[in-house]
């Protein structure tokens, strides 16, 4: 049994909202050079990843929330200007490693 299992819900929902908070603050303010094709390929999930899991968990409370809402809830402004700001074009061997990572998911899914 771990800690976590002795905490009232209403508190593991504050600390494990406080550590997604934390995740976010820390790849939008202290790492915006980390690209989300690298967070992908080394991860399997990026900011968008967490934007859309924003939208999943707002849906399935009953709050619709469109795609391009989720992702200025997370990147705290319009996506566009937050690619525009800190996204670089993808190198090949980067595109390439995202595309075999791809087709290594789809065939096991």
């Amino acid at each position: 049994m771990s800690r976590m299992d002795e905490i009232d819900e209403t508190t593991r929902t504050e600390i494990e909202a406080a550590a997604f908070r934390r995740l976010q603050k820390h790849l939008m303010e202290e790492r915006p050079d980390v690209q989300n094709i690298d967070l992908m390929n080394l991860a399997g999930f990026c900011r968008n990843c967490l934007s859309r899991w924003m939208q999943e968990a707002a849906a399935e409370k009953g709050h619709e929330m469109s795609k391009d809402e989720a992702r200025e809830a997370y990147y705290g402004m319009p996506y566009d200007q937050w690619r525009d700001r800190h996204q670089t074009e993808a190198t090949e061997a980067t595109r390439a490693a995202f595309d075999a990572a791809q087709k290594h998911e789809a065939s096991e899914g």
